[in-house]
């Protein structure tokens, strides 16, 4: 497997409504996304053009717009949504790696977070 660059967004924090029980649905909580974005940086990096590269912060406005916006009772489905959306607009992005955090699950006990990490690639 050839050695991609990534770029990566972490700790992003957004508000949604996504868990399969009433309240969370109703109340909402926060939810923090890592992705990390495979791709290659090279000629954007020799050219310092950002055509040559991915715009991070759209990126973000897209992933802000899946988590905010939509519903999903799993975290599996809120992360392959996504994961697609990346795939889907930004077409310099060869893999993506997609980490949900929900660190406020309601679960009886002590944690510092619950979530889930998927890899999707073209």
């Amino acid at each position: 497997m050839e050695k991609r660059d990534v770029i990566f967004l972490e700790a992003m924090t957004f508000f949604g409504y996504h868990g399969v029980l009433d309240f969370e649905g109703e109340f909402g909580q926060p939810f923090i996304i890592d992705a990390y974005l495979e791709t290659t940086t090279q000629k954007a990096g020799l050219t310092d053009e950002l055509t040559y590269s991915t715009h991070y912060g759209e990126v973000f406005e897209t992933i802000q717009d899946v988590v905010e916006n939509e519903r999903f009772q799993l975290l599996e489905a809120l992360a392959e949504q996504i994961a697609a959306q990346v795939l889907a607009n930004y077409p310099l992005i060869e893999a993506v790696t997609i980490k949900v955090n929900k660190p406020h699950a309601p679960i009886r006990g002590n944690f510092k977070n619950v979530g889930v990490k998927i890899y999707r690639e073209r």
